[in-house]
Parts: C-alpha cells; structure tokens; sequence
C-alpha cells in the first residue's frame, strides 16, 4: 500500500514542488487547490506520468465544510492519510493602519484558519492509526515580524503556536506535528517584487541568493521521511541564513 500525502495549496509554488518531492519517493499525492483547478489537474497529469496516484482537491481551506468534504474525499479515494502538509496561504503588504476587518479575517481565515481546519479534519484517522505527520507552513517574519505585513506575520506567528501546542498534544498518539518557516523565496507570491528589491533581498541574505521552491520542499520531506521521525514541535527554517 501507497503512502500518500494530502498538500493544501498545491498548484503552484512552494506546494506543487512539495507534490513533486513525495511523487518523487512513491507516494500517492492529493493536490489542493482553491482556484487554479487547471493548474492543479496539470500537475496531477504530471505526478501520474512519474508513476503515482494523484488526485485534485477543490476546497477554500478558511471553510471549514469545504475542507471536511475534501479530507473526507482524500481517504475514501486512497484510505488513509500519512502526511498532511499544511501550505495553502496568502501575503500583502500595506501599512498596519489601512488594514482593514476584512482583510485582516481573510488574511487569518486562510493562513491560520486554514490550518486548524485541515488538522482538525485529518487527525482522527491518524490518531486512530497512531502514526502521521503533520507539517505546517509559517515564515521567517512568523518568528520575527515584518513591517508592513502585520497581519501577515500575526498569522503565520499563530502557526508557530499551534504547531508547538499540537505536537505536545498529540505525540503520545505516534503523531509528529513540525513547521517550516522559509526566508525568501522565488515565487509566485514575490513575483510583484520588483528586480531592484529582490536583489536588495538576496545581498541581505547570507547566502547570497533568493531561495527556491525545491529549498522549500526538501525540508518539508526531511520532516515527513525516516530521518525526521524523533522531530515534533520544531521549526525548521530555510531562510538562507536571513534570521537566525
């Protein structure tokens, strides 16, 4: 029997890179998405032509009925779930005093919402099993803050926070509940960047350069694969040498 992971956000970025990963090590791979149903059915293609079962997802992970009926789905379709890879996320920059309730409700629902949605839905068949791993997605300005992004960093902080809180409570069930939080990134996301800042980013960063969505995705394996096995609790942060 397949193991099979379930990544939330997984169209694109950082989560269609993650789908490749664990594709890359036999793993059946259930892509979310929330909008690029196209893009997402893509990297399914894509994921069945390197020999694996892959499935699209179709969930706003900030609903909580929307994300039941896809981990509901995901378990009929393969019958248990190992990994659950919490990536789905949004960013914005502004300045703290023109965020507005809605903005800040959206930027929650999904970034940490989001996460106390797909954790509350997948546990009970990994508790059952007394075995998964949980990995959450956060960010450096999660563990430091950011000018300007408050809301973001107030969403990804709480990330932290559940990740920690969690771990604790369900490790006696064999579960281990981690986090990433990566620096820079070359992504979608960063795409409005313009050149001049992303260079600006890079010389800041100890090594020199922006990181890439493969970066990303081999520390979210590490915590899923055998190596990662005495690991819960911790964040994990390839960020470049950006924070440390």
């Amino acid at each position: 029997m397949s193991k099979t992971v379930l990544i939330t956000g997984a169209s694109r970025g950082i989560g269609a890179e993650t789908a490749r990963r664990f594709a890359r090590e036999g793993y059946a791979v259930g892509v979310n998405y929330c909008s690029s149903q196209a893009r997402a059915e893509e990297l399914v293609r894509e994921l069945e032509a390197m020999g694996v079962s892959a499935k699209a997802y179709g969930a706003d992970v900030s609903d909580r009925a929307q994300v039941d009926r896809m981990v509901g789905d995901f378990l009929s379709d393969f019958g248990h779930m190992d990994v659950l890879v919490c990536n789905a996320g949004i960013a914005r920059q502004e300045l703290f005093t023109d965020v507005t309730e809605a903005q800040w409700r959206q930027m929650l629902g999904i970034n940490l919402d989001g996460v106390f949605h797909c954790c509350q839905a997948a546990l009970p068949d990994m508790i059952r099993r007394k075995s998964g791993r949980v990995i959450t997605l956060s960010s450096m300005w999660g563990q430091v803050g950011a000018s300007c992004e408050v809301a973001y960093s107030a969403a990804k902080a709480g990330v932290i926070g559940l990740t920690k809180a969690l771990a604790k409570e369900v490790g006696p069930s064999g579960i281990t509940v981690n986090c990433v939080a990566p620096g820079v990134i070359e992504t979608e996301m960063n795409g409005l960047l313009d050149q001049e800042t992303k260079d600006a980013l890079a010389e800041e960063t100890p090594l020199e350069r922006m990181g890439t969505p493969a970066d990303v995705a081999e520390a979210i394996w590490f915590l899923a694969s055998q190596g990662g096995s005495f690991f819960t609790g911790q964040v994990l942060a390839p960020n470049g040498g950006f924070i440390i």
